[in-house]
């Protein structure tokens, strides 16, 4: 009898001590990668299995990015006063996370296509430059094209007046070319009948 009651304060220690610590290690971790994102997107994962979690961390990685299940009052501590302020209305109910990197596109584009192939996903709401963005403007961001592609565009749209300025100038020393070598033609023709 000594002996179990013994071990039940034991366990009652050990359970109330090992997971302040252990929430104070996730709010610190959490920290670190709010830091370390220049965009969040928050998701509703209710109704993913493991597996569809893992195949969507699969996806998100692909463009660096990762997805993190958070429980919201660890993340409302690690994102500080301000921030758990403007984010209050988005972190109730079951909360998955995206930690993007400077393109937001991407990880946007990685939830639509995961909705649309795998189990849909519902996102809550993004917090992209400072800002909350919703749900509406998170999806038109999917909408775009990638990164690489607007850039591409950018740059075609940049260089298409320049390849046009070259061909008209090129256009105007061919044309002075001929034009002086006629005049040469007719010099010689008329030094020849003279």
């Amino acid at each position: 009898m000594a002996l179990s009651r013994t071990r039940s304060v034991f366990s009652f220690f050990v359970g109330t001590t090992m997971p302040t610590a252990k929430k104070e290690a996730a709010v610190g971790e959490l920290k670190e990668r709010i830091a370390q994102a220049s965009n969040l997107i928050f998701t509703n994962y209710s109704g993913l299995s493991v597996g569809d979690i893992a195949r969507l961390r699969g996806e998100l990685r692909k463009d660096g990015n990762s997805y993190a299940v958070v429980k919201n009052t660890l993340f409302a501590l690690a994102a500080g006063e301000e921030l758990a302020r403007q984010l209050e209305a988005f972190l109730a109910g079951p909360t998955g996370i995206v930690f993007a990197g400077e393109d937001p596109v991407a990880p946007a584009k990685a939830l639509k296509t995961f909705s649309d192939a795998v189990k849909p996903i519902e996102i809550k709401a993004a917090y992209m430059d400072g800002k909350i963005v919703d749900v509406a403007q998170v999806n038109a961001l999917a909408a775009l094209p990638p990164r690489i592609e607007l850039i591409g565009r950018l740059i075609g749209s940049i260089a298409s007046p320049l390849r046009g300025l070259v061909n008209v100038l090129a256009g105007n020393q061919s044309g002075l070319v001929r034009i002086l070598h006629a005049i040469r033609e007719q010099k010689e023709a008329a030094a020849s009948a003279a």
